[in-house]
């Protein structure tokens, strides 16, 4: 069983007075991670502290292209962060998390067996353009000042207002109920986890993100990205 996964990241050239780095981020790491062994590369190479910061988070669960800025590139991040980004992923109907993702356990079930795959494509449609989206409770967007995440993890709730975002294109890849596959092109500040659960309500059912993976942001694609080395712990 896998108790705990690490990663590597090879020997970089990096010009610490600028640099635009790719990565592929693992499953199950943190944007900060990737961001904490840049730095100490960086700074093992120069011998003084250089500004490393990264162009967007993604959360632990979703793998995929991770922006890292390096010295004067950091300029660039609210540049990098407002390009559109692209994202494969898996719905699991009928289950929801409080979480809106597998961090958390099933809550509660709904029946499944009514969809068919012309409703998916038709509520895809109905969710692409101009939307307003509700934020994740588990997520980053502050209330009254504190991060709402913090909040949900006391158990508490507080009302988070919507957000205007752009959904260019959402596309059903497969359908296999349970399971119904996507692609989706997007604005900033745009939750994928969220979608699962506007998508899910929307079919009178309950849904939430198994696998997601950001495959582009802007014109930068996961397929020139550097790829960590996993390193998995087992239990003996």
């Amino acid at each position: 069983m896998i108790h705990d996964v690490t990663f590597e990241l090879p020997e970089l050239n990096i010009n610490a007075e600028g640099d635009l780095l790719l990565f592929d981020k693992p499953y199950k790491c943190t944007s900060f991670d990737v961001v904490g062994k840049v730095r100490k590369q960086v700074q093992r190479a120069v011998g003084h502290r250089v500004k490393v910061g990264h162009a967007g988070t993604l959360d632990p669960l979703a793998t995929g292209l991770l922006l890292i800025c390096v010295g004067k590139m950091t300029k660039q991040v609210d540049t990098l962060q407002a390009q559109e980004k692209t994202y494969t992923g898996t719905f699991m109907m009928g289950a929801t998390t409080p979480s809106f993702d597998l961090e958390k356990p099933v809550d509660a079930t709904y029946p499944y067996e009514h969809i068919t795959h012309e409703m998916a494509e038709e509520v895809a449609k109905q969710f692409t353009g101009d939307i307003q989206q509700v934020p994740p409770m588990f997520s980053a967007v502050k209330h009254q000042g504190e991060r709402s995440y913090e909040i949900a993890r006391r158990g508490e709730d507080a009302p988070l207002s919507a957000k205007n975002i752009t959904i260019y294109e959402f596309e059903i890849t497969r359908f296999a109920l349970p399971e119904i596959d996507f692609r989706i092109r997007c604005s900033k500040g745009t939750y994928i986890r969220a979608i699962a659960r506007d998508f899910g309500a929307a079919l009178n059912s309950g849904a939430h993100l198994t696998a997601l993976r950001r495959t582009r942001i802007g014109s930068l694609c996961v397929e020139d990205a550097i790829k960590p080395e996993i390193r998995e712990r087992s239990d003996n």
